[in-house]
C-alpha cells in the first residue's frame, strides 16, 4: 500500500469526484493521501474532506504564489485548522522563482512566518520550492530553530547535491511523476541520493501526470506508475517502496494513523 503524501482534491478539476476518489482509493492500492492547501479557501477545503474521510489528510498553507494573501488573520486561521487531528502539516509554503506572482521579499517573509508558525503549531513543513534553492537554503538554515518537527520537500526537482545539504537538517524528499518523464536524469540523480529512510512518494494531482497518461489529468490511483519507476531506478520492488515510503510518511507526519 502506498501513501499519496501530496494531493490536490480540493483543485476545481478534482473537487466534483474527491468523495467518490476518495472512497476508491484503498481499492486502488493506496493506502491515504494527503490533500494540500495552497491558499486559505483550499485549506479549509482540504480540512473539510479529510474531517469527512478516514483515510484523507490534510496540510493547511499559503504557497509562495499567494503569499502577498498572509497576514495576522489568515495564520490565525490557520492555527484554528490546526486544531483538527486531521490536519498533518502546515504546507504548501516555501518560494517559487519561476513565475514570481509575489514579490521575492513578500514570499520570503511569508515563509520564515510559517516556519515559525509550524513550530509553534507542532507541526512539520511542507516546502514548495522552484528556481529558489539557494534562497530557501539560507532561510532554512537560519531558522533552523524552528524546525523541529520535520520537513518535507515536495516535488523535489533540485540537484542531488542539494539533498546532501537539506539532508543536515534530517529533511525528506517526495518525488513524483517528473521521474517518469523522457527528461528526467537530473531527477533520477536526485532519487538516487536520497536514503531511503527519507524518500516520499506523492502525485501533486491534477499536476505532474505521469507517464503514460502525460497530458492528462493526474489522479491518485496514477501513484502506482511512479512506485513503479522508483522501484526501477532504485533496484527495488514495487511493494518494497510502497512499505518504504509508507513507513516513512508515518515517521514524518506523527498524526496519520
Amino acid at each position: 500500500m502506498i501513501v499519496d503524501t501530496h494531493c490536490h482534491l480540493n483543485d476545481e478539476r478534482l473537487a466534483p469526484e474527491a468523495d467518490a476518489i476518495a472512497e476508491g482509493l484503498f481499492d486502488r492500492g493506496i493506502e491515504s493521501a494527503i490533500c494540500v492547501g495552497y491558499d486559505m479557501p483550499s485549506s479549509e477545503a482540504a480540512v473539510r474532506l479529510a474531517e469527512k474521510h478516514e483515510n484523507i489528510y490534510a496540510a493547511i498553507g499559503i504557497h509562495p504564489h499567494d503569499a502577498v494573501t498572509a497576514d495576522y488573520d489568515s495564520y490565525e486561521r490557520l492555527a484554528t485548522l490546526s486544531s483538527s487531528s486531521k490536519v498533518v502539516a502546515i504546507g504548501e509554503i516555501g518560494l517559487d522563482y519561476h513565475y514570481d506572482l509575489s514579490p521575492r521579499a513578500i514570499q520570503k517573509g511569508a515563509f520564515r512566518e510559517q516556519i515559525e508558525l509550524a513550530d509553534v503549531l507542532g507541526l512539520p513543513i511542507a516546502l514548495h520550492i522552484r528556481e529558489a534553492y539557494e534562497d530557501a537554503r539560507q532561510i532554512l538554515f537560519e531558522n533552523r530553530g524552528y524546525l523541529n518537527n520535520g520537513v518535507l520537500l515536495h516535488c523535489y526537482s533540485g540537484s542531488a547535491e542539494f539533498v546532501k545539504i537539506f539532508g543536515e537538517l534530517d529533511a525528506y524528499f517526495a518525488f513524483g511523476g517528473a521521474i517518469t518523464f523522457n527528461n528526467a536524469r537530473h531527477n533520477i540523480e536526485a532519487l538516487k541520493a536520497v536514503p531511503h529512510d527519507r524518500l516520499l512518494l506523492e502525485t501533486d494531482c491534477p499536476y505532474m501526470t505521469p507517464v503514460p497518461f502525460r497530458g492528462k489529468t493526474n489522479r491518485p490511483e496514477y501513484i502506482t506508475y511512479v512506485a513503479q519507476k522508483a522501484a526501477e531506478v532504485l533496484g527495488l520492488a514495487a511493494t518494497d517502496i510502497g512499505d518504504i515510503t509508507s513507513r516513512n510518511a508515518k515517521r514524518l507526519f506523527t498524526r496519520m494513523k
